[in-house]
């Protein structure tokens, strides 16, 4: 991977300083990305080095001390410590960390989404238009299962896009939005939703070995009509036939707010011997694509790898952990995108995908202006990784 860093020609100059403000929720993440970009920097020889528009380029850190601290009646305010006049500023948020806590009227209540969205525009507001330039990434996008209207119903993500337009922000980059086209909402501005399909196959191909990758032997399947796309660049990029599964939904009842699923039946050719990809945004409950990988199973697929940017695990680990056990699943891959629980990190069953270095790649490329159309197009590093574990060299 140091070779490709040495291609990244960032000859022109920054935007502005670079500095990385990441918000409570998502400081495990911040740090990673700082400790990268920290070593490229130092590294990377460039002639104007020392001229002053790169001043402040080497640092020992690029994150900026920010908090948000709660008054006893749960109301809050944004805190920036240390100056950002004419910064190019890059804002973290993990609007799906559950696990932290704040006093409400001597209550502990566990953040919501609702909060931490809350607490990014404290700290825009904070910045008070002061900085060069704010982009904001936001790994899960807020509210974006409520992407369309129905019935008589709000569309909250289309609005909270609007309202950080509002605030300031010049660019959006998410990961695997539920519905891209709600950048519909904010069309002069800068929206980047982006796929971790490369890193999902180098999990996958790091620690599972033997897999023979070919139309014969491994299919991908798509768990819903909705997620189609997702499972034809897999496909197309592995070489691999598809499957795909659609909800058969009883139209006459609703139930929690939602008609409730009869069956899921399956389109595709047969999946008899194959190992199964089953690729998808997230994992909430989780029932969805347990009830596909038996479906599969019953069709006497072999071993069955799920693929999921976020893992909400909404209603805990129990249910894939007997999954597991009776051989219905086989591995699952989500990212460190949205806080994981220490009990995930540890089962046997699940494949962590560090995103830390892809994100730092592209914080590092924007800050130079740069074009980042290489790194969301990864299928030449998706080659290069598959060839090199057919040869036996990947380690």
């Amino acid at each position: 991977m140091a070779n490709r860093e040495e291609k990244r020609n960032l000859e022109t100059i920054p935007v502005g300083t670079l500095g990385m403000i990441a918000l409570e929720g998502c400081l495990p993440l911040g740090k990673r990305i700082d400790e990268y970009l920290v070593k490229w920097r130092t590294e990377r020889e460039n002639e104007h080095k020392n001229s002053l528009a790169f001043s402040g380029y080497q640092r020992p850190s690029y994150l900026i001390g920010a908090k948000v601290p709660r008054f006893g009646s749960g109301e809050a305010k944004g805190m920036i410590l240390e100056s950002v006049r004419g910064c190019d500023l890059y804002l973290l948020v993990d609007v799906a960390n559950y696990s932290l806590t704040y006093s409400l009227c001597g209550h502990e209540n566990h953040m919501s989404p609702d909060d931490h969205y809350q607490d990014l525009k404290r700290i825009i507001a904070a910045v008070g238009g002061k900085a060069r330039r704010i982009t904001v990434i936001m790994p899960f996008l807020y509210e974006s299962r409520q992407h369309k209207r129905t019935a008589r119903e709000s569309l909250d993500c289309a609005l909270a896009l609007q309202e950080l337009v509002h605030m300031g922000v010049d660019n959006i980059i998410t990961f695997d939005a539920h519905d891209p086209r709600v950048q519909n909402a904010i069309p002069l501005h800068g929206f980047e939703t982006v796929q971790p399909a490369y890193q999902f196959i180098k999990g996958l191909l790091r620690h599972v070995k033997d897999l023979q990758i070919d139309s014969g032997h491994m299919m991908v399947i798509s768990p819903d009509e909705g997620g189609m796309s997702r499972a034809i660049y897999i496909a197309n990029v592995l070489g691999l036939d598809m499957g795909m599964f659609y909800k058969r939904r009883d139209y006459t009842r609703v139930v929690n707010g939602r008609n409730p699923i009869v069956a899921h039946e399956f389109l595709g050719s047969s999946v008899e011997g194959k190992d199964m990809i089953i690729i998808d945004d997230m994992i909430s409950s989780g029932e969805s694509v347990l009830e596909v990988a038996a479906a599969l199973k019953e069709r006497k697929a072999k071993n069955i790898f799920v693929f999921a940017t976020f893992g909400l695990f909404t209603n805990g680990l129990d249910k894939f952990d007997q999954a597991a056990k009776d051989g219905i699943i086989t591995k699952v891959l989500t990212t460190n995108l949205i806080y994981q629980t220490p009990e995930l990190l540890e089962r046997g069953w699940y494949i962590n995908c560090d995103m830390s270095k892809y994100i730092a790649y592209i914080i590092d490329t924007l800050n130079h202006d740069s074009s980042i159309s290489d790194l969301l197009n990864p299928n030449e590093r998706i080659q290069n990784i598959v060839s090199k574990y057919r040869t036996g060299e990947l380690q």
